[in-house]
């Protein structure tokens, strides 16, 4: 095998037609001859270029709604053959093969068919064969032969055969082929997901895939290498979002600016502006307001040590008096559905802030996988998108809760979701006051959240932390009495929590004996 092949004959079929025409136009005027199908070979001579049909090469019309077309014997020996090894070349010329030496197939929307919700028989008829049929032969021959899936390709690869008089080198050859096994992988990836949810149960093999969006300096850390993909979704988010100004996301900020929306796409916007701000993937202030400038202001009153360099996110647009209060301090990241223009243009003075906008907030009822890497495997699992309601909530304490505690517990027990367990927020006037979490006891979340309380109202100049009059929710049960009673002397008056504990009328007497309201939710939110 030698490392330059010359490129003699391609085949082209593809249902994205980018940048399709000066890539032929480009083939051809190298002198290599075009072979096509259906609505590719229509492109090219409309553009007029000389095109051979696949049906005029095979001597077999395409047939069944061109279902068959290329898997034919003449196109996969084609592809296929060993051209030194002296065995397959006698049979291209017993048989009339003649060799294929570049395919270029991007293959049916398979995934955007599904992301619009398409009738499960139309999703099946955008589930392409004779493209990764024809990939699969092609990737697996490059020794001579090349294979094309990505349009960002085109451009390299006349760059190739310019360089080397119409011939490819091993190496472009073998990267494709790498690319192309990638995409047929991802291709399976997404017809067996979209499978799996259309069957139910649990499968018995899971596959991920993704397409390369940044190659990242490093990890979390500087000796880590890292990259960002996209599953091909079109869900608003980080990966979908528009990036206005600033250096490269890290692959923190990343991670960062994925909590921080997610956590305030649980506010929809028809309820007023909503501001969370993340910290290490965990909120340190979250907060509701008439305003979206006084929505941020009362997050960052939560915790103005830990927000400095955070990231913050929006359930609204991005105005300029909340611009004007977010330049304030060093940010990293901020994200919103939209940006005025006032917005955009006080931000730009601000040359390491990153300004992303979605067009929309995450659908946080939406059902996907959550995926983790184990030794030897993967732990998979359903996002939870668990929510409770007013209608949810046991009163198990004498004391009913007031109307404005109910809507503070409800606000807190959305946050607790999104932070890292041991989880406990202190919730007053739908604001945080004091987040706690990530301690490997309950108790001790309770008082560095009541701590941290403690440490704003010094810094504020105010006459009591507010954790005075507020209400706590803890992600899980409490196991003891002692994180109730740490709240309680932090000043909350109502509590909302899972419930389930052995010592759950433990608990319930000493929220009693201090005059506490407590709900059960039934539910709890682990995340770890």
């Amino acid at each position: 095998m030698a490392d330059l092949y010359p490129v003699k004959r391609a085949l082209l079929s593809v249902s994205d037609k980018t940048g399709l025409l000066d890539f032929g136009k480009s083939l051809a005027a190298a002198g290599v001859e075009l072979l096509s199908t259906g609505g590719t070979a229509k492109a090219l001579r409309d553009a007029g270029l000389e095109v051979k049909d696949v049906a005029e090469v095979t001597g077999f019309p395409e047939m069944m709604d061109g279902r068959v077309k290329t898997l034919h014997p003449v196109v996969h020996g084609g592809l296929l053959a060993l051209r030194d090894d002296a065995g397959h070349v006698a049979s291209m010329d017993e048989h009339g093969i003649g060799g294929i030496d570049l395919v270029v197939v991007n293959l049916y929307p398979f995934e955007e068919t599904v992301a619009k919700g398409a009738e499960y028989a139309e999703v099946i008829e955008n589930i392409d064969i004779g493209g990764p049929a024809m990939i699969r032969s092609a990737a697996k021959n490059h020794g001579f032969v090349s294979v094309i899936v990505d349009v960002e390709d085109y451009a390299p690869y006349i760059a190739e055969l310019e360089a080397n008089n119409c011939q490819t080198t091993y190496a472009m050859r073998q990267k494709l082929a790498q690319i192309a096994y990638a995409r047929t992988a991802a291709y399976d990836t997404a017809v067996s997901t979209w499978m799996a949810e259309a069957v139910g149960g649990t499968p018995r093999r899971r596959t991920f895939g993704g397409t390369l969006t940044q190659t990242l300096r490093y990890g979390e850390n500087p000796h880590q290498s890292a990259a960002f993909y996209s599953d091909g979704s079109s869900r608003a988010g980080v990966a979908t979002a528009k990036q206005h100004q600033g250096k490269e996301l890290s692959y923190n900020n990343i991670n960062d600016t994925d909590a921080a929306f997610e956590l305030v796409s649980e506010f929809d916007p028809v309820n007023g502006p909503a501001v969370a701000i993340i910290k290490h993937a965990n909120p340190c202030g979250v907060a509701t307001g008439a305003t979206m400038a006084e929505a941020y202001t009362r997050a960052f009153d939560c915790d103005r040590t830990s927000a400095f360099g955070g990231i913050i996110a929006l359930n609204q647009t991005l105005d300029l008096p909340t611009a004007e209060a977010i330049s304030e301090i060093f940010t990293e990241v901020v994200i919103a559905p939209n940006a005025d223009a006032d917005a955009i243009e006080l931000f730009q003075k601000k040359k390491n802030l990153r300004l992303l906008t979605t067009g929309g907030l995450a659908d946080t009822r939406m059902a996907r996988l959550a995926p983790r890497q184990v030794a030897g495997g993967w732990l998979v699992q359903d996002r939870d998108i668990g929510r409770i309601s007013m209608d949810d909530l046991k009163v198990v304490t004498k004391r009913q809760p007031t109307e404005q505690e109910l809507s503070d517990m409800l606000f807190a027990w959305t946050v607790a979701k999104h932070v890292k367990s041991n989880a406990i927020i202190y919730v007053k006037d739908g604001a945080t006051v004091g987040v706690g979490a990530g301690q490997m006891s309950r108790v001790d979340s309770t008082r560095i959240a009541a701590r941290k309380a403690i440490d704003m109202a010094e810094a504020m100049g105010l006459p009591a932390p507010l954790t005075q009059g507020s209400v706590v929710a803890s992600d899980a049960f409490f196991p003891f009495a002692d994180g109730l009673v740490t709240a309680a002397e932090a000043g909350a008056t109502a509590l909302i929590q899972p419930g389930g504990s052995i010592r759950d009328d433990e608990v319930i007497a000493a929220a009693d004996e201090a005059g506490l309201a407590m709900v059960f939710t039934g539910m709890r939110h682990f995340r770890h």
